[in-house]
């Protein structure tokens, strides 16, 4: 029986095949079919993730990295390799590995040239304004879990006016300076754990970040190297102070759809998946419900965020060849009726995080009451 940091024989001819159909697409979407496929190669090695050999026409990916890391981080360790592989047998340059035309070419494919892989991989000014406005609105988050209904609401939507204030005036400030400098840096995030089907209440979930949240998001495909399975992921791309506000709205809803579900089943009887999932389906289309009419009155304040061109531009640049696929809803039953009541009470209150001291994830908020 193999280690906890091995796999079987079989496992691991499948993850070096998974391997190769990534540098297949990597190579398809961002290089045109200009490479030839490498020899790849697992390292056993913490001190790098992953390296490119020229000499030997070698791609070499770290074991630790794809049994311990999540797939998307995996990912993009291999795009930055194969980066640098064009560099090395396309563009012939004689420059440092990580050299100007490294970067360029990384900036240019929306590939993250950093060695990392992480996408929390970055240092935080806590004195940059973004920083500070999202510590204002966690304030505001936290006030949310009043339990006086009035009190929670006004907060909540204090918050989000302060998130779309913010955004509105950082689209106008960079409007006015287009020509002052370099653009904005965007990443991305991967949200919630891989599953082997979206349901349509993950797709109610994904499609409330992009439409409220100040991001662009798609659903891509993970491995699961333990399991020699095949998944799908929640991506979301924009700014760092969206990035982590989206993250939060993330797990607040998905753990106070389950709670929800929960008090329903035990109040109700009924535990069927159907009606879990029609459940859950009105949970997130009531909760849409209530920010459309938040954001109706926001616009009748003046207050429309439009996004700007580049956001769009990085997200094409990291996913060239996009294509939109729709599906039928949940059955609209008794379930997802009461999903939808619960999902318009929902207050947005304080993000998923540790207590302190107590080192146990805080219990999310929903308000039963109360609508807007």
């Amino acid at each position: 029986m193999p280690r906890p940091d091995q796999l079987s024989i079989e496992l691991e001819r499948k993850l070096l095949a998974r391997l190769r159909d990534e540098w297949a697409s990597i190579n398809y979407t961002h290089f045109k079919e200009a490479l030839r496929a490498p020899v790849f190669e697992l390292s056993d090695t913490r001190t790098r993730l992953g390296r490119w050999v020229g000499e030997h026409r070698c791609l070499e990916i770290s074991r630790p990295l794809v049994l311990e890391r999540p797939w998307p981080e995996v990912v993009e360790v291999l795009k930055h390799e194969v980066a640098h592989q064009f560099i090395d047998e396309c563009l012939h340059v004689d420059e440092p590995p990580h050299g100007p035309t490294f970067k360029k070419t990384c900036a240019r494919l929306g590939i993250d040239g950093r060695a990392s892989g992480d996408p929390r991989d970055t240092a935080e000014d806590r004195e940059d304004p973004a920083s500070r406005t999202v510590a204002r609105i966690r304030k505001l988050l936290a006030l949310a879990e009043s339990p006086n209904l009035h009190e929670a609401e006004a907060a909540a939507t204090a918050a989000r006016r302060l998130m779309l204030k913010f955004n509105i005036q950082v689209e106008q400030a960079m409007a006015t300076n287009a020509e002052a400098g370099p653009g904005r840096r965007y990443g991305f995030r991967h949200l919630g754990k891989p599953s082997g089907r979206i349901l349509e209440h993950d797709r109610r979930l994904a499609h409330i970040l992009t439409e409220y949240f100040f991001v662009e998001g798609i659903w891509i495909p993970v491995y699961r190297p333990r399991e020699g399975k095949r998944g799908s992921v929640f991506e979301i791309v924009g700014l760092e102070h969206n990035l982590q506000m989206a993250e939060h709205v993330h797990a607040f809803l998905s753990a106070t759809a389950l709670r929800l579900w929960r008090d329903y089943r035990r109040e109700t009887g009924r535990s069927s998946n159907r009606d879990r999932q029609a459940f859950l389906a009105g949970v997130m289309g009531g909760f849409e419900a209530k920010l459309d009419k938040q954001s109706a009155r926001f616009g009748e304040q003046g207050l429309v965020w439009v996004p700007a061109p580049d956001l769009d531009q990085y997200f094409r640049r990291r996913y060239p060849r996009v294509q939109t696929v729709r599906r039928s809803g949940a059955r609209r039953n008794e379930a997802y009726s009461q999903g939808d009541q619960a999902g318009r009470n929902i207050v947005l209150a304080k993000p998923v995080e540790s207590g302190a001291g107590s080192g146990k994830p805080r219990r999310p908020k929903a308000l039963r009451r109360g609508s807007g």
